[in-house]
């Protein structure tokens, strides 16, 4: 018996593996212990997916040293390899791939010119995609070398705020009036997505530069089997007080809007209406 990827897989006297598990052993103890590995596993990837996305999404300073002391995990190092990462202190600009992690030597990275270096810093950014000037050239160079990356950053949908307050308002109301035959449709596809629902709105809290910030979307309540549809995007403080566009800043800005376009993907259509 062995864990290949997410299957259990049985094995011949000789070695050669099976297309199933025989129903003679599928409950035996020692299948049952490798099933449980296996969901613990999957648990364990999501765990370090979440907690770099934390790190990422409120631009939380990360010790070199624990970068490096995760690296030996499979799931931790997948959620971290060719992420973009920063010194303290240093200019986006020094922006490089993490690509290697070494408790003495220190972060292993290529730079924007191909260059292998390391960072010896003793905290290192991972910075959301909106805060990096040089976005698209960092996008361009990781296609160019063909990077896949286990956490969602150079390639995770962004929404820079308008300067006019005019267009910063149109955007709040972009995704709204967006149509759902049965609300438990749009509560799914908010919960799925891990954003929180609660007293008929779907949440998205943001912690940056010091504070919190809530992005709400009215998303309808009462019988999961109405018909419901969008508000407009708000944003407030812990407190619950409006917040003005022009003080949202720009990750908590990016993630509402992440948000709402996201909910807004699972409308009814015009098609599907007219059905």
């Amino acid at each position: 018996m062995s864990v290949d990827g997410r299957k259990v897989i049985a094995r011949t006297a000789a070695g050669k593996p099976l297309k199933s598990v025989p129903k003679a052993i599928k409950d035996h103890e020692a299948v049952t212990g490798l099933r449980q590995l296996i969901e613990w596993l999957a648990r364990h990837d999501a765990s370090c997916r979440a907690e770099v996305e934390r790190w990422m999404i409120r631009s939380l300073p990360v010790p070199a040293a624990v970068i490096a002391q995760v690296w030996a995990d499979d799931a931790w190092r997948a959620a971290l390899k060719d992420l973009v990462i920063v010194p303290v202190g240093a200019d986006f600009s020094t922006a490089a791939l993490l690509r290697d992690a070494d408790p003495e030597k220190g972060l292993g990275v290529v730079d924007l010119d191909g260059e292998s270096t390391r960072f010896t810093a003793e905290q290192v950014l991972i910075p959301h995609p909106v805060r990096l000037p040089d976005l698209e050239d960092l996008r361009e160079f990781a296609g160019d070398l063909g990077v896949e990356q286990g956490t969602l950053q150079l390639f995770r949908e962004v929404w820079h705020r308008p300067e006019d307050a005019d267009d910063q308002r149109r955007e709040l109301s972009r995704y709204s009036d967006a149509k759902f035959k049965e609300l438990r449709h749009v509560q799914s596809r908010a919960t799925s997505a891990g954003y929180r629902v609660q007293g008929g709105t779907a949440v998205c809290r943001i912690w940056e530069d010091g504070r919190a910030v809530i992005a709400s979307v009215w998303i309808g309540e009462g019988d999961p089997g109405y018909e419901t549809e969008l508000s407009d995007l708000t944003f407030t403080d812990a407190q619950g007080e409006h917040l003005p566009t022009a003080d949202v800043p720009p990750v908590a800005w990016s993630e509402g809007l992440r948000m709402a376009a996201h909910l807004h993907a699972g409308r009814v259509t015009e098609e599907e209406a007219d059905r």
